[in-house]
């Protein structure tokens, strides 16, 4: 009887099913032991800034003009949907104040997030995961170099300040863009456009896109550094981390986004609720 139950005990032991639940409870803790290393890592000295600014560089410059050229449709699509949806209500005044609300909380910082996630994320997997193959990592691990200090807090930080800065980009170009639209394109009125801006819009509203748009490049940093100081088996082993990057990164930031906003509706009542 012994005998039967420890055999049924290593067939489920060997089943796929188990094999899986494992493997993704011990990704799961290499991933939490990896966010812990990079806390611990913050409060250190001789942090390496001149790595800091050629990442934020190299990341600007990987998302800057596709984060632009996605503001301004991302703008008039908002403002021609808010547009037709107030026409219908009878409430044409409070058309530019939606469509304001529309990109700072949700839009701006959803877009910067995906945009960083595909391009920004996977850059940065892909460069620790060709140096992963090559050895590199293992090299400067051996001479005694912390390599979450050296290379992947710097990483970070810097995919954390592009962040804000992208999110602030499509703010800006994003309401001009709706703006335009709106004005030009569905004859609505300037004055009316800027002057709702205060009715439903609130300096929070902006906070909270930032804020959102600093934990999205934190999270994009991370899973990034992750997965390509992770990868393995060659060339392909680094196009595979590549790919489970930006799906991992778009999984968190829309769990993530959710509760931020449930936070800050909890924390900022809005006006007229």
């Amino acid at each position: 009887m012994a005998g039967s139950v420890a055999s049924a005990r290593r067939v489920a032991d060997r089943s796929p099913l188990s094999t899986q639940i494992r493997d993704l409870l011990a990704g799961i803790g290499d991933f939490v032991d990896f966010v812990l290393a990079i806390c611990r890592a913050v409060p250190r000295r001789n942090f390496n800034t001149p790595e800091l600014i050629r990442e934020a560089w190299k990341l600007a410059g990987i998302v800057i003009v596709p984060t632009a050229l996605v503001s301004i449709p991302l703008g008039a699509v908002v403002a021609l949907q808010i547009g037709s949806l107030t026409q219908q209500l009878g409430a044409q005044s409070f058309a530019g104040a939606a469509s304001v609300v529309a990109i700072v909380r949700e839009g701006a910082p959803i877009a910067t997030a995906l945009l960083l996630a595909g391009a920004g994320g996977s850059a940065i997997c892909a460069d620790f995961g060709s140096r992963k193959i090559r050895e590199e990592i293992d090299a400067l691990e051996v001479l005694g170099v912390d390599v979450i200090h050296r290379f992947v807090l710097p990483r970070v930080v810097a995919a954390a300040i592009v962040a804000v800065l992208l999110t602030s980009v499509v703010m800006g170009v994003g309401i001009a863009g709706g703006y335009l639209f709106n004005v030009m394109l569905q004859g609505g009125t300037s004055g009316v456009y800027v002057q709702s801006f205060a009715t439903l819009a609130t300096i929070p509203d902006l906070w909270s896109s930032l804020v959102k748009g600093l934990v999205f490049g934190i999270i994009a940093g991370v899973v990034g550094s992750y997965k390509g100081l992770h990868a393995s088996g060659g060339p392909k082993g680094v196009g595979q981390a590549v790919n489970e990057t930006v799906v991992m990164t778009f999984l968190l930031l829309f769990t993530v986004n959710y509760f931020l906003t449930t936070a800050y509706f909890a924390l900022f009542p809005q006006v007229g609720g």
